[in-house]
């Protein structure tokens, strides 16, 4: 495996404080170099390897053009475009913007199991709220939080049906719910990587806290679970900048 960790983080302009901690505490746990890449739906349009449409309401909520579902970040769909980025060569890690790393993350992509399209956390996510971050719906729907923590094989071969035209095209649904892939094919990952605020147990150490309905950077939020230790990482993410951290290349 390349001693260069590929990692893809989810970027959306209303969380950029969220990504620059969740960025900055991969970085000084990691014990080895980490390359990482925000993925900017302005940037995928550029490219041309991203067509998908969307309209917004009156209350700035978003709605897919293909399917008419709601959906809440610019990171949404874009995700699945990582074993294009990755030119379906190597092993490469999504996640959420939403997520504090207390672990190093090398022992994650330790996990993979080359047999495997991809690996993550196989949540029986069922929220009651209608509700999260900023006032945008919380939708259900089949394995729901899965595809926010993804470890990817990009060299499978199942993975040669998602090009960027699938990920342009096809519904959310058939995204989130990994349907070009056989069950099999998905690995598991321990929970304590993708541990949700308010839904996974409380008696799992978490490795990876996933503040999936809201953080300390928005509005309401701000005295969630391990809010403290996410403005202690903020500080260091604006305040060093990585000084004590795993060595870095190319982070954007």
């Amino acid at each position: 495996m390349d001693d260069i960790l590929r990692i893809y983080i989810g970027w959306d302009a209303r969380e950029d404080e969220a990504y620059q901690v969740c960025k900055a505490s991969i970085v000084r746990r990691s014990t080895q170099a980490v390359h990482i890449t925000p993925i900017k739906l302005s940037e995928m349009y550029g490219l041309g390897i991203y067509t998908r449409a969307w309209t917004k309401d009156e209350n700035g909520q978003r709605y897919d053009s293909r399917d008419k579902k709601p959906f809440s970040t610019d990171f949404s769909f874009s995700r699945f475009l990582v074993p294009h980025l990755q030119n379906y060569r190597g092993y490469a890690l999504f996640v959420d913007c939403d997520f504090l790393f207390n672990a190093d993350i090398a022992k994650l992509f330790a996990l993979m199991d080359p047999t495997k399209a991809v690996m993550c956390v196989k949540h029986e996510h069922k929220p009651t709220e209608t509700q999260k971050m900023e006032g945008q719906i919380q939708t259900l729907y089949r394995r729901k939080n899965w595809s926010s923590l993804i470890l990817w094989n990009c060299a499978h071969p199942a993975h040669r049906e998602l090009t960027w035209r699938a990920v342009s095209e096809k519904p959310g649904s058939w995204l989130h719910g990994f349907e070009w892939l056989k069950d099999e094919d998905i690995g598991p990952l321990p929970v304590e990587w993708n541990w949700l605020e308010g839904w996974s147990p409380p008696s799992i150490e978490p490795k990876g806290i996933h503040m999936t309905r809201g953080g300390p950077w928005l509005p309401g939020w701000q005295n969630v679970s391990f809010a403290n230790e996410w403005r202690t990482e903020r500080r260091v993410a604006y305040d060093s900048h990585d000084e004590a951290g795993a060595r870095i290349i190319n982070v954007k």
